[in-house]
């Protein structure tokens, strides 16, 4: 039979003096008193350390060497005591990767959601892509086509040069005859002589058939054909636009189809979207440059260019010597020519295309450098890294912890450039779902979130598999606001919440779980909350005690007091004047005991006077 109560005898724990008391199960109870009364050491240091001692105790002697042995508290006995669980007021930790997203679990839902019921998209042209069957394709070809006459072509080469004369014979050989090169329709029978320095697109022409119902089987064949001609790509023109010399003109009524993940403008493949795919803890995820992190520790364009009235050659930039060699001035010079700017220039009159050249480099662009000496010169060429580059190529190779804090005097902690702070690769956050992507549902504070989320409206199976991780996410995200933290958002970084945040958001994470006959014991919870949320607090904990449990407080809030089914008033003073238990009962009892300070101002016999002159108020800077 479950018992109705927890009875403690003989509490000694700190400045406890032999404190023996009743709490009733299944109540919320508020220990109160002043500062330094044995609040916490009866809560903290008696009440769950004894439950853990006893759940360590209850598991096998081979996972307890893993887990060590606990103290037992400095008490005589303890009876009627359920699985305890500690929130305590303390930060979430110093773990960069942990968000309010992650804590909560809530992160966790959406990248299951995105990852199988969002809409993968080209991170370079953002058009929607999808894997799709033969049979699906067949399907949409016959729904946007029917009756008209087309062409399926198979793209076999996308913007490469060459002449491209034993692709022809190769494709004349297997049985095609026709191929639309550059936007017009060849015969391969015919000469098709192309530049060899000019970049072509070749499609073979598959079938030219008449879209219907009845020729549905002729339809698959040949878009079957097209994906294993195509890699798996495949394009559908109607027969005049793709016949016709307008080229470009020609192609824009043409609609592309890819059994796999693929840009075919972009010539851009992709892994199918999946949970991994879609968290930044997670290598296949991750932002690349600042693995995940969304900052980078990175050199600083004001701390580098220190002179910026001076040229480069001149010491604009300091860390690169007083006076440059010949090999950098050649170097600098190459990429001034290629950008199309006057290296001789100061700085701070230099274009920004020249400074982002010159300190980011040039991209995959291939700069061509020229070393002279007397009347020859030399040609070589490559790619320009930039100067940020070899900065922190030395920054990282070198052993000398004085050189490296002499480099690192020039850096900062910044967003990262690539992922803007968004912590994933460009992939991930190409998936949308119902407009905005993960990086942005994560950016919504968590009232916005909510309706956003409430708002949703999906169809056919998207609807099926979104079902479940919506209900989750929504009821974690109701369970915050019912704490009154509405306000934060879900990306917001785990070491700048403050102790009462923290404490909140596991208090929410609890009433999440569901658990049942569990003693939660909990650490001044309205700190850190404006009172006009105080009052969903305490609906939280009833909630949690209704549910089941005995919720057990340390609280000096008077509205968390008149709210609790059981008080108990530790005092009368701090440290040694203090660790006895004055009264505990109803609020009534407390307010009339006399010995008890609590008590007092309860009852309005002692108060904290109001100032009757105020501070002006003023909003002028100091």
């Amino acid at each position: 039979m479950e018992p109705k109560q927890i009875e403690i005898k003989g509490a000694r724990e700190h400045n406890l003096r032999d404190v023996s008391l009743v709490l009733p199960r299944n109540k919320l109870i508020c220990l109160t008193g002043v500062s330094g009364s044995g609040k916490s050491s009866l809560a903290f240091d008696t009440l769950y350390a004894e439950g853990q001692r006893r759940y360590i105790e209850s598991l096998s002697s081979y996972a307890r060497q893993f887990l060590g042995q606990l103290a037992k508290p400095d008490v005589d006995l303890i009876t009627g005591l359920s699985p305890a669980i500690s929130i305590q007021q303390k930060t979430g930790g110093w773990n960069p990767r942990s968000t309010v997203g992650t804590i909560t679990q809530i992160h966790d839902y959406l990248r299951v959601l995105f990852a199988r019921a969002g809409t993968q998209h080209c991170p370079k042209c953002d058009r929607p892509i999808s894997a799709q069957t033969t049979e699906q394709i067949a399907g949409s070809v016959l729904v946007r086509f029917e009756g008209q006459a087309v062409m399926v072509l198979a793209p076999v080469v996308r913007g490469q040069k060459g002449e491209y004369r034993d692709l022809f014979e190769e494709l004349l050989k297997a049985g095609y005859t026709r191929a639309r090169v550059d936007g017009r329709v060849v015969h391969l029978t015919e000469d098709v002589r192309l530049g060899r320095n000019i970049r072509h697109d070749i499609e073979l022409v598959i079938d030219r058939l008449t879209v219907s119902a009845e020729g549905r089987s002729r339809l698959v064949e040949a878009v079957e054909a097209g994906l294993q001609r195509g890699e798996g790509t495949l394009i559908v023109a109607p027969v005049e636009a793709a016949a016709g010399k307008g080229g470009k003109r020609g192609r824009r009524k043409d609609v592309l189809f890819s059994s796999r993940y693929a840009c075919v403008d972009c010539g851009l493949g992709f892994e199918p979207p999946s949970p991994q795919m879609m968290s930044f803890n997670s290598p296949a995820g991750m932002c690349l440059r600042c693995d995940g992190l969304g900052t980078t520790y990175d050199f600083d364009v004001e701390l580098v260019v220190a002179e910026p009235s001076r040229s480069v050659f001149r010491g604009a930039i300091p860390l690169l010597g007083k006076r440059l060699g010949r090999w950098r001035r050649h170097i600098f010079r190459g990429v001034a020519d290629h950008v199309g700017f006057d290296i001789e220039l100061a700085w701070n009159k230099l274009p920004q295309k020249a400074r982002d050249a010159l300190l980011y480099g040039t991209g995959e662009d291939h700069v061509t450098f020229e070393w002279r000496r007397g009347r020859k010169v030399w040609r070589h060429g490559g790619k320009f890294e930039g100067i940020f580059a070899d900065l922190h190529a030395k920054h990282r190779k070198t052993r000398s912890e004085f050189v490296r804090g002499f480099y690192e005097k020039y850096m900062r902690l910044r967003t990262c450039p690539e992922c803007r702070g968004g912590r994933l690769n460009p992939q991930a956050m190409a998936v949308g779902l119902g407009g905005k992507s993960i990086q942005e549902v994560s950016g919504l504070s968590v009232s916005a979130a909510a309706a956003f989320f409430a708002g949703l409206r999906l169809s056919g199976t998207k609807k099926v598999i979104a079902e479940e991780p919506l209900k989750e996410i929504l009821g974690r995200l109701e369970f915050l606001m019912n704490v009154g933290l509405h306000y934060l958002t879900l990306d917001r970084s785990a070491p700048t919440l403050s102790g009462g945040e923290s404490q909140r958001i596991r208090l929410a994470s609890q009433i999440g779980c569901g658990l049942v006959g569990v003693l939660y014991i909990l650490d001044e919870p309205s700190i850190g909350l404006h009172a006009r949320d105080n009052q969903r607090l305490l609906e939280a904990l009833q909630r949690l005690r209704d549910m089941g449990n005995t919720v057990v407080v340390v609280e000096h809030d008077e509205e968390t007091m008149r709210a609790a089914d059981h008080i108990v008033d530790f005092g009368p003073g701090p440290g040694t004047r203090g660790g006895e238990l004055v009264v505990a009962g109803t609020i009534e009892k407390i307010r009339r005991c006399k010995r008890s300070v609590t008590g007092q101002y309860l009852s309005g016999k002692r108060e904290i006077p109001i100032p009757e002159k105020r501070r002006p108020v003023t909003n002028e800077p100091k």
